[in-house]
């Protein structure tokens, strides 16, 4: 029986049997059901000049979840927790870490542009996104998180990092006068085993501290032969109560290392319409193996290094934090959030380049624009590394082994002096301050390593016979060269914002309006390179023009102001209903990676603008949630560049926009006891505008050429998305159960600009079962795309236009097959 097979029916035996005795049970007498544990009436902070406002009277989109909430939803990783906000598009195809983040009516095609991290309302660093990093990446879930609020636009242009898409703002659990604490152990069917522990005590009078973390093992539900997570999460608090305030000192150390999770062959049928490659599970295989994990990169700055994939796209970090808010006599209020991390956030992944072909085709017929290397008929031989002859109707592919060193340091904060200035009228001045670096060594782009195209590949080493001499094709890793944009950068930012607010509570009116200046000064520093013969052999093929930094520096200097501001208005027609209008402008600044690397001073990106405009409304009652708005979006100064085939950028800057517009709602009802049906669903309906010429691009699979975009659906971005979760809980004598089923669909995306490349619609089914014994103790089933069904979310990233090629195949990244698991916790 195949594993596949074995997993599916594995979780329906689970499902049946963790809900058999629930159904027997069910009959006995029904105890009253908690009140939902989040509502209008709970109390934000993320976004308020205020300290808090009821989410009745947030005049922007937020959505909130507790510890237990978060555990409802089942999150894969900390970017999957996303999908709980309608319109936020959390791409965790690729495993704990790397995950691609859209927000709805925000264009973008990679990594997190739009989309920021606060840990107790600070930023992890002081740019969303650099390549090969986005700020999930760098925080994890566990039972020291007290609750998570996610804002979309509206007043984040404003405070802390000036975010114009969306923030996740985690909250940390602190002692408290009662000792509280849990312990857990799960096991997961992909052979994970975890350890979460949290304690919370009272150390003094006004003093409470706390301890928490997790620590875990897994083969992961693609198994790459090796550990493919392992790590953990260790975090303290520290509180001190005041009369009128509290400081809350915090740190964390972050050691974790992940399998990044990159395409594997996939058919496609009609225009989006995809099936399993033979030989390729598309649910659980992976290319990663034993065979290629442990390389030498000679290619690497300053003399080449060895990398390992077991090491993956994870990160070793520390943080220190200290929150401070205090309230003076005469209507004074001071607010300060302070936070330092530092660490590595490396990258040790597979990364495609064109599609598999058979060896002979590879060798011989290919054309080298495809990636094939047109030898001379009969002249080569391949044989597998360590020994054996390779056929020559072995299907192979060559792919990129990169490794990416990036060393990030981080130190930031937010302060704020608050007067109420009249009464129900308060005003706010801010400072933000924040100082970044980046240090980063690159062994990317390239040819990569030849390699059999099959689960868990195994490198070939190719030589070949030309005019009486011999070459070799590969090193004796497989390596076919070392790379094409092989880097080493340095840069560093300050960033300094003054903010105003000001809110006004007129009977049941809560207007605000607030204004950001912020300039953003920042350097990088690149080696100019220049291609050495690293053996000085002209027979050895793969290393005869290797880029190599030269000892010089292209310069870069970014020295950019905008202007941020948001205006609001919420009216309550009762105290379980609202509704609220709100317009902002925001501005999205140059990072180290996307704008000012490859530019020169004087000569960066113009800075890419939004314009939000959006109307919601929100009404609960015993029977009845809503949260519902509608949106337009705006976008200017968006940018493409052009790559050449081995993944260096080329080409001149053309820059366009966008349009957007849609719907966002969360919604609930409870319409008899203990049932609870809710619904999280977004609409988007976005284009490309501002550019209406051909944009050329380079295409290792289906050849170069060029395609319009204006028009064309925002890349990636389903146009619909629903997740529908039914749930029910079962009281007993002796605790309860609570079951939940949740079905998700995402709808019909294209892969970039172009739209020439569908990824079509998919669903899941995942399950939840949790059993509250007695005071202590809790049991819970959970699993995840229990069905086994088969979506895509990206395809070949390294390519602009079609990534299918001759029948239909393509590589692509499907999301994971069926993952279960079972966690026992002790609570007290």
């Amino acid at each position: 029986m195949s594993r596949n097979c074995y997993r599916r029916r594995a979780g329906w035996v689970t499902v049946a049997t963790v809900f058999t005795p629930v159904l027997v049970q069910a009959q006995q007498a029904p105890a009253a059901p908690e009140a939902p544990p989040s509502g209008l009436e709970t109390v934000v902070v993320t976004g308020s000049a205020l300290g808090g406002v009821k989410k009745l009277e947030a005049s922007y989109n937020i959505v909130t979840a507790n510890e237990e909430q978060i555990r409802q939803s089942n999150p894969k990783s900390t970017a999957d927790l996303l999908k709980i906000s309608p319109g936020m598009w959390p791409e965790s195809s690729g495993g704990q870490t790397g995950a691609n983040i859209a927000i709805a009516g925000f264009p973008s095609g990679g990594d997190a542009p739009f989309f920021t991290t606060l840990l107790m309302g600070s930023p992890l660093y002081g740019m969303p996104t650099l390549s090969f990093f986005e700020t999930t990446s760098i925080i994890r879930l566990d039972d020291t998180v007290r609750a998570v609020e996610i804002l979309q636009g509206g007043p984040s242009v404003v405070f802390a990092g000036g975010q114009m898409g969306a923030t996740a703002n985690f909250l940390l659990k602190t002692g408290t006068d009662e000792p509280s604490g849990s312990l857990g152990l799960t096991y997961g069917d992909e052979n994970l085993w975890r350890f979460d522990g949290f304690t919370g005590f009272k150390v003094g009078e006004g003093w409470y501290g706390s301890v928490g973390g997790f620590y875990r093992t897994s083969d992961g539900v693609r198994d790459p032969e090796f550990t493919a997570d392992e790590g953990g999460q260790l975090t303290a608090t520290l509180k001190r109560e005041f009369e009128k305030g509290e400081l809350i000192l915090y740190a964390r150390y972050l050691n974790d290392k992940n399998q990044f999770i990159t395409p594997i062959p996939v058919i496609q049928t009609g225009t989006d319409n995809f099936h399993a490659y033979p030989g390729f599970d598309p649910l659980t295989d992976t290319f990663y193996s034993e065979a290629i994990r442990h390389v030498r990169l000679p290619g690497y700055p300053n003399g080449g290094t060895t990398a390992d994939l077991a090491d993956g796209r994870g990160a070793d970090m520390w943080f220190v934090g200290a929150n401070y808010d205090h309230e003076f006599d005469n209507g004074w209020s001071i607010s300060n959030k302070f936070l330092a991390n530092a660490g590595d956030v490396d990258t040790n992944a597979l990364f495609s380049r064109s599609n598999p072909a058979l060896l002979a085709d590879k060798l011989y017929t290919v054309p080298t624009t495809l990636d094939g290397f047109l030898l001379p008929a009969g002249s080569a031989t391949a044989t597998f590394v360590g020994g054996g002859a390779v056929a020559p109707t072995q299907d192979v592919i060559n792919q990129g082994w990169w490794f990416v060193h990036k060393e990030l340091q981080n130190i930031n904060n937010d302060f704020r002096l608050s007067k109420e200035i009249f009464q129900d009228n308060t005003l706010t001045v801010g400072l933000y301050l924040a100082y970044y670096e980046m240090d980063d060594e690159w062994a990317q782009g390239g040819l990569g390593m030849l390699m059999t195209n099959e689960p868990n590949a195994r490198p070939i080493a190719v030589s070949y016979v030309s005019g009486g001499q011999t070459f070799q094709l590969t090193d004796d890793q497989g390596f076919l060269d070392y790379g094409g944009f092989n880097i080493a950068q340095r840069g560093h930012a300050f960033n300094r914002a003054i903010y105003l607010s000001d809110s006004w509570r007129i009977d049941k009116w809560l207007l605000d309006a607030s204004v950001r200046f912020e300039n953003q000064d920042a350097t990088n520093r690149v080696c100019n390179r220049t291609n050495v013969n690293l053996d000085g052999n002209p027979l050895t093929i793969y290393d005869n023009a290797v880029p190599q930094c030269n000892g010089t520096l292209a310069i870069t200097d970014y020295d950019e102001d905008f202007t941020s501001w948001t205006v609001g208005a919420n009216y309550s027609f009762t105290d379980t209903m609202s509704s609220y209008v709100r317009a902002n402008r925001g501005g999205h600044f140059a990072d180290f990676d996307n704008g000012i690397r490859g530019s020169t001073t004087g000569n960066t990106p113009p800075i890419q603008v939004v314009r939000n405009y959006e109307i919601g409304f929100k009404f609960q009652n015993e029977f009845i949630y809503a949260d519902i708005s509608g949106y337009y979006r705006d976008f200017t100064g968006l940018q493409y560049q052009q790559t050449d085939r081995l993944g260096a950028p080329t080409g001149a800057r053309l820059y366009y926009g966008s349009e957007s517009k849609g719907l966002n709602f969360i919604g609930a009802l409870t319409l008899w006891e203990n049932f609870r049906f809710q619904a999280v669903a977004n609409y988007l309906d976005g284009e490309y505008t501002d550019y209406d010429a051909c944009v050329p691009f380079t295409n290792v699979v289906t050849g170069n050429g060029c395609a319009r975009i204006e028009g064309q659906q925002l890349q990636r971005q389903p146009k619909l998305r629903y997740m529908l979760t039914p749930s029910y809980h079962f009281p007993f004598d002796w605790g309860g159960i609570d079951a939940q089923v949740t079905y998700t669909h995402i709808g019909d995306r294209t892969q970039d600009q172009s739209g020439l490349q569908e990824l079509g619609s998919y669903y899941t089914w995942d399950f939840a079962v949790i059993a509250n014994v007695g005071e202590n103790w809790q049991f819970a089933v959970r699993g995840t795309n229990i069905s086994d069904e088969l979506g895509i979310t990206e395809t070949n990233s390294r390519i602009f236009g079609a990534a299918a090629g001759t029948g239909g195949v393509l590589l692509a990244r499907p999301i994971e097959g069926s993952e279960i698991n079972f966690q026992a916790k002790y609570l007290w």
